[in-house]
């Protein structure tokens, strides 16, 4: 399906019933990273998952600005443009983060619950080498250029843990890594600059204590250091020791139970957990062999 969003065309997919529950995804991705997530929670939500601006089949906004407030700008027309009005579950991974936590702290009446996966909302990160490269220019431009399906692959597999995306999905990513996909990965490393996340990660933390919300964390990940799983300000945090950069597509069983867990306890609320409820002591989930129980 399709939505004019400020002036661009943005597909997206809209299935189940129920409270609005909005996923967005990072890079080089699509909405279909999704799909074996929204598979299991399509049954009790409305379960809404669109391409970003510049990624899969979406176009960009004229005059959009890669900014925290263009993104939240940008989040909150495409949820006006679909009509829902009433508070959204969030749910957000990667380059999806800064998107959807801008717009949450831009909005925090409009947020039932929010559950965080490998991205980073820290004015304390600092690119990781694959983002220092783009921000630079001309080798930016070389390293896209050169980019290949194996190198991909290679990117890929380095940043997950044991249960490693297929072949079928690298090189269903890889043919949606065109040419206007890569220019619009150098515009959002470009136009983003982690020390202009502050003053927001502050506001985040208060509104993640305030409504329910969850990190699931694969710790295999190089790009972000498990250490900022913690610093969301989430009552509770879910590390996988096994899984990497993509917990939704390694483990995605594992990160449907917990949503749904998350999901109930945002059901019939609008501020989810008051601020002066203890919080949720930290859960480590172990892998081995397959996916596992939280124990």
């Amino acid at each position: 399906m399709f939505v004019s969003v400020q002036g661009a065309r943005i597909h997206f997919s809209d299935s189940g019933e129920g409270i609005p529950t909005l996923f967005l995804h990072g890079i080089p991705d699509s909405h279909t990273v999704w799909d074996d997530v929204i598979a299991s929670i399509r049954g009790s939500y409305r379960c809404i998952a669109p391409d970003l601006p510049g990624f899969g089949q979406s176009t960009v906004p004229t005059g959009f600005g890669v900014t925290l407030n263009g993104m939240a700008d940008f989040v909150d027309a495409f949820l006006a443009a679909l009509g829902i009005t009433e508070p959204i579950n969030l749910v957000v991974h990667d380059i999806g983060g800064p998107y959807g936590l801008a717009w949450a702290v831009r909005h925090p009446d409009k947020v039932r619950s929010i559950a965080i996966m490998n991205t980073v909302f820290q004015s304390e990160y600092r690119w990781h080498r694959y983002g220092r490269i783009c921000r630079t220019p001309v080798l930016g431009e070389l390293l896209q250029l050169l980019t290949s399906q194996s190198g991909l692959a290679q990117a890929i597999h380095r940043n997950s843990g044991l249960h490693k995306p297929s072949r079928a999905h690298i090189a269903a990513t890889y043919r949606g890594f065109t040419g206007p996909v890569r220019r619009m990965v150098l515009r959002l490393y470009r136009g983003l600059d982690p020390e202009g996340f502050a003053h927001w990660d502050e506001q985040l933390r208060a509104l993640a204590a305030r409504v329910p919300s969850l990190v699931i964390w694969g710790d295999r990940d190089t790009y972000i250091g498990n250490a900022f799983a913690g610093r969301f300000g989430s009552r509770q945090v879910v590390h996988l020791p096994q899984c990497g950069h993509w917990p939704m597509i390694e483990v995605p069983d594992v990160v449907s139970r917990h949503l749904l867990k998350l999901l109930a306890i945002a059901i019939g609320t609008r501020e989810g957990i008051h601020a002066d409820a203890p919080k949720a002591s930290l859960e480590r989930l172990t892998l081995r062999g397959g996916p596992a129980e939280a124990r």
